[in-house]
């Protein structure tokens, strides 16, 4: 029987990667409300909100602005004993502009951001050797594009590491290809990315654009030739197609939902999936946490919600 990923979430060394940045929103030419985001810092807080020991791993400036995200982060039960300071530097930005129909357009100023030399910075050796000792690590597409090439090098070699010592990795596809030099680049570093992963959380239509899989059974073919052992296909529309270790079995998403806002859908599916599965649910039964959980996130704008909104794992 399908035990999970681990005991109880409360024995279990949580560490989510990547990069948050200054986020700038507002209609088309201002005035901008100014916050933060980034997709595994959406997750881990989510993760904590359900329960789960979670740090979150980055690099940011000694700036203001740097010293208030990490301050959210703790209020939020985040762990920050590993977000590396570097001095003289400051986050990556980017800018949300809505146009009156309410599409959005982004803009990114990410070039110096320190996230992107996270294993190359003065306190990367002591930040690596820390992560070794983690029972479950979590990334994105995201992370593994703005690491670049050397970056990538030392994270495969450490995810080796933890894999032997028996810890995990799960790792969301998230695709975004403008962050990409070329797609042969970026199929190259998934390819390395998924023999190296324990949990694959892909996209569908990601995967058929980045590999030109085809559909859904393409995409678990190409995840469990690459060794993956537990897969699950986000589908559209909504839904999710779970894999682990035996057939497929599809979970559809929550239904009649208003949909204000759809940012951190997919990263808080990924929190509930994980958090549950860390708790001892079976796969199938995890994926309808995380599609609960992403139907809570859409009904409000922006991709944390307010706490007083959010359900608790045992609510999901």
């Amino acid at each position: 029987m399908d035990k999970g990923i681990g005991m109880a979430s409360s024995g279990r060394r949580v560490a989510s990667l990547g990069e948050c940045m200054i986020e700038l929103s507002g209609p088309g030419g201002g005035p901008f409300d100014a916050g933060f985001g980034g997709d595994t810092l959406n997750t881990a807080v989510y993760l904590a909100r359900l329960g789960v020991a979670v740090d979150y791993v980055t690099a940011l400036g000694d700036d203001r602005f740097s010293t208030t995200m990490c301050a959210a982060w703790q209020a939020e039960q985040v762990g920050t004993d590993h977000v590396l300071r570097v001095p003289g530097r400051l986050p990556g930005l980017y800018m949300i502009e809505t146009d009156p129909t309410g599409e959005r357009r982004f803009l990114y100023w990410r070039d110096r951001a320190p996230a992107r030399e996270l294993f190359s910075l003065p306190g990367s050796p002591a930040l690596i050797t820390a992560l070794e000792g983690y029972d479950l690590l979590y990334l994105s597409g995201i992370s593994l594009a703005i690491w670049g090439a050397e970056g990538r090098a030392t994270l495969y070699a450490l995810l080796d590491r933890v894999r032997r010592r028996g810890g995990k990795v799960a790792f969301d596809t998230n695709w975004r290809p403008r962050l990409w030099a070329d797609a042969a680049t970026a199929r190259a570093a998934y390819s390395e990315m998924l023999r190296r992963t324990d949990i694959a959380l892909p996209g569908a239509s990601e995967l058929n654009e980045l590999f030109g899989d085809a559909d859904a059974d393409a995409v678990i073919a190409r995840m469990r030739a690459a060794g993956v052992g537990e897969i699950v296909v986000k589908l559209d529309p909504p839904g999710c197609l779970v894999c682990d270790g035996g057939d497929p079995v599809m979970v559809p998403a929550e239904r009649g939902v208003a949909v204000v806002d759809t940012t951190a859908a997919g990263d808080s599916f990924s929190a509930g999936y994980l958090a549950a599965r860390l708790a001892g649910a079976p796969a199938a039964q995890a994926a309808r946490t995380g599609h609960r959980l992403a139907a809570t996130v859409i009904q409000y704008r922006g991709a944390i919600i307010p706490r007083a909104a959010m359900p608790s794992l045992d609510g999901l």
